[in-house]
């Protein structure tokens, strides 16, 4: 800086001392009037730190100081105007150290300098030693407005840092070489349109371009997107997402023979899926058990099908996750089963609800419309490939028992592709509609939360509970779907439903099923209205008997592998089932296991020697005790924010 004379004097002393010529200590001329009403204001910025350590710091202080976020010395208005958005440049470490680059030096015009080993400069900085040695520019601006002021033979090279000096230019009317003047510094800018390295950080962000057209206007129908279907990196990263061990299908090529020539398959399954070649392959079906002694259909597709399925999914996840409505759970990004359970008792516990309906659609994968839920596509999706595949999908049939046969409804459980249509289906049939009806009719609170085909609704009143089970009927049953009769039942259930019901000389409220825990009307140990929440009885009764019959199986395992396994067990039990008020049940089930362990371990032999003292050791060797793993849903609903204050 060469805000008084006598520094000045000290850097034309310190370059003479350098070249070996005499030192004479020259007088400060006197300024003139005009010359005392101008003030010199230095630029704040790079040029004017010391030391490797400064230099490289201001590289960092710099893109703050570009966009705001860190605040320094203030900047002159006229230098504000030159840097967009820039309120101040920050300034570290020990400034105007002159002396510090005033010798050593014997070659001006070399670019290399002991201050730049062991820092890594953004751009094509210099240290400040070869602008002071090259006739000290420094920038100096008029306060009065108007352009830069030039102060004897020194010159602005740029608004932030000084040029790189010319070769014998000092004092020279000709330099013996000419060096380009910069600009502003030159570096990697803060964000990047576009990654060089096809990753996933690409894929996002076309994705978010796609997420974000859809968000800007939720009526138009998107065009252009099978593109992102068909590229290589979107479907190796859905062929990765798919699950190692499931079951193959009718070509019987499992996950891991496709990843061992997987860049080979993959570039042709997308030049098939570019120019039109890929075929959709009939799934294989086959049954699970289900409760209540009935089986459930579930088909199994081939692998590049779940592969092509699982990247159309992302692609129209991006869409979608706009279009949904926010009591919508069932196989969303983000959202868990356990969402919505604490959603529906949030809304339970806050909202005037009196009556409850716990509905169910019959079959509902069995029997979706396969014309109605191609309009429903599209009515969102322009892109004719996109929806010629997705109609592949669903008249690809079924193989059972070597026999293909042609399925005009419904699709099948098991595919990548049959949640979202689902959940787009019933976006169209059931959520718009709720959301119209109870802002049309109801006159009282009216809450719901969906997972999939279960929903729960609460209302205020009953007869618009009534009311609403009868439109919702006819409203099914335009799209080919109806309620489940057995399944569904309006019930009462809320904060004063246990007084009114003894009042009336009637028993405790009834309880609802969802999601694999049976709702119960309680009370904290202050007296306050809760939902309790514990396992459904139906469940455990049928994962014990499972249990069993697995033992049974592997009754001769060694101790320690049996152990092991039964240990797996109880942790998946403690992650689903671990929620407030359940721990009884937890415990249940941990002690159930206990028995079941103790007599398949005493029938291996007629002669066994296991006490219950023995058993016991053995059990809190393998078995973890209960722990309750998920919060209160007040707790996870909540938004905290700085100072943990509360906001919901």
């Amino acid at each position: 800086s060469l805000r008084h004379s006598g520094q000045g004097q000290r850097i034309d002393l310190a370059r003479k001392r350098n070249r070996g010529e005499p030192m004479t200590l020259e007088k400060a001329p006197m300024k003139t009037g005009r010359e005392e009403g101008m003030k010199e204001s230095h630029v704040e910025g790079l040029a004017n730190h010391n030391g490797s350590e400064s230099c490289a710091d201001v590289g960092n202080g710099a893109s703050e100081a570009l966009t705001g976020e860190s605040a320094g010395w203030v900047l002159s208005p006229e230098i504000k105007g030159h840097i967009s958005g820039a309120d101040a440049l920050p300034l570290r470490g020990r400034q105007h150290c002159i002396h510090r680059y005033g010798e050593g030096y014997a070659d001006p015009a070399g670019s290399e300098s002991p201050g730049m080993h062991g820092k890594a400069l953004r751009g094509n900085r210099e240290p400040l030693r070869l602008a002071l040695e090259d006739c000290g520019k420094v920038r100096t601006v008029n306060p009065k407005g108007g352009t830069a002021v030039m102060n004897g033979r020194r010159e602005s090279d740029s608004p932030v840092v000084s040029g790189k000096p010319s070769n014998k230019g000092c004092g020279a009317l000709r330099p013996a070489e000419g060096v380009e003047r910069r600009g502003l510094v030159e570096g990697n800018s803060v964000e990047q349109n576009r990654v060089r390295a096809q990753n996933r950080v690409v894929l996002q962000h076309a994705l978010g371009r796609v997420r974000q057209a859809a968000r800007r206007d939720k009526g138009v129908r998107l065009i252009a997107l099978w593109h992102h279907v068909y590229d290589v990196e979107q479907l190796r990263v859905a062929y990765f997402k798919l699950n190692r061990k499931s079951a193959s299908g009718v070509d019987g090529r499992t996950w891991e023979a496709y990843g061992e020539n997987l860049e080979a398959n993959l570039r042709d399954l997308s030049e098939r899926l570019k120019w039109g070649g890929y075929r959709a392959k009939p799934v294989r079906r086959v049954y699970i058990p289900k409760s209540g002694g009935r089986e459930r259909p579930i088909g199994v597709p081939v692998l590049e099908d779940k592969i092509v399925q699982r990247s159309v999914v992302e692609v129209l996840n991006a869409i979608y996750e706009v279009d949904f409505k926010g009591f919508s759970y069932g196989f969303r990004p983000g959202r868990s089963p356990h969402h919505a359970l604490d959603a529906l008792v949030g809304a339970i516990e806050w909202k005037k609800v009196n009556w409850v309906l716990d509905a169910d659609i019959r079959g509902f994968f069995d029997a979706i419309d396969h014309g109605w839920l191609v309009r429903f596509v599209e009515h969102r999706i322009g892109d004719r490939r996109v929806v010629r595949h997705i109609r592949k999908w669903l008249n690809a049939g079924v193989l059972e028992d070597d026999e293909w046969h042609r399925v005009e409804e419904g699709t099948p459980q098991g595919g990548s592709i049959s949640p979202l249509l689902a959940n787009i289906y019933l976006h169209y049939v059931l959520d718009l509609w709720v959301d119209w009806w109870r802002r049309r009719y109801a006159r009282g609170d009216v809450i719901i939360v969906r997972y999939c085909d279960d929903f729960i609704l609460g209302f205020q009143y009953r007869r618009e509970a009534e009311r609403f089970v009868e439109q919702l009927r006819e409203r099914l049953l335009k799209f080919n779907l109806e309620l489940h009769l057995e399944k569904t039942r309006l019930i009462e259930f809320g904060r004063f439903a246990a007084e009114r019901r003894r009042r009336r000389g009637e028993g405790k409220p009834a309880t609802f099923n969802f999601l694999g825990f049976t709702h119960i009307c309680g009370a904290t140990r202050e007296g306050k209205f809760t939902v309790r929440r514990k396992t459904m009885a139906s469940r455990l009764r049928g994962k014990l008997r499972e249990i069993k019959q697995t033992l049974r199986k592997r009754m001769h395992w060694p101790i320690a592998r049996l152990g092991a396994w039964l240990r797996s067990v109880l942790i998946g039990h403690y992650r689903y089932y671990g929620v407030p008020y359940n721990g009884p049940m937890l415990d249940a089930f941990r002690q159930k296991i206990i028995r079941l362990w103790c007599r398949t371990l005493r029938r291996r032999s007629q002669r066994h020697r296991l006490t219950w003292r023995r058993m016991f050791r053995l059990a809190m060797r393998w078995l973890p005790s209960p722990r309750i793993l998920h919060p209160y849903p007040s707790r996870r609903l909540c938004v905290i924010t700085r100072g943990r204050s509360p906001v919901r």
